[in-house]
């Protein structure tokens, strides 16, 4: 089993004590508390409906609005995620604490974009699309278990909000 470390910026905390306070003054901690379990289930949902096309062939107008509404969630995520790091660690996005998990959400959401493009311009087949927001929900996965990780480091660091 994984135990995560207190930190793993070089033994520093996850937060200060400023911006803990930060973190559990704002509401925007409330905001991504309730966006990001809120997109997880509408991936979910999108994600069976995604695979349930490609076995089946049916469908596809299912998937693809579902897939138009997790992509439309994760942007608002982003933009909130990005108004609670400048609340709490003084800068829209590449904080020292988030770095590489915002990093990587660039990824998540270049691929999202990506599927967005694609489908406007006509440019891949049904299947291809699917393929591609399997891919991009592969990525989103990733992604969301760093933020997992984040909040269980900083639970071990005993400064979780209520």
């Amino acid at each position: 089993m994984l135990t995560a470390r207190p930190s793993d910026r070089g033994g520093q905390p996850l937060y200060t004590p400023q911006q803990r306070a930060r973190r559990d003054a704002t509401k925007w901690t409330l905001v991504q508390g309730i966006l990001a379990p809120l997109q997880f289930l509408v991936f979910a949902i999108s994600l069976g409906l995604v695979l349930r096309y490609l076995v089946t062939g049916a469908g596809y107008e299912a998937a693809t609005w579902s897939i138009l509404i997790k992509t439309a969630l994760l942007y608002t995520i982003m933009i909130t995620g990005a108004i609670w790091e400048k609340v709490v660690f003084g800068q829209y996005l590449f904080a020292p604490a988030f770095f590489w998990e915002d990093v990587f959400s660039f990824g998540v959401i270049a691929l999202h974009t990506a599927y967005i493009w694609a489908l406007f311009a006509g440019a891949l087949t049904p299947v291809d699309l699917m393929v591609l927001a399997l891919a991009a929900y592969a990525a989103y996965v990733i992604n969301a278990g760093q933020f997992l990780w984040k909040l269980r480091m900083a639970r071990l660091q005993g400064g979780a909000p209520a």
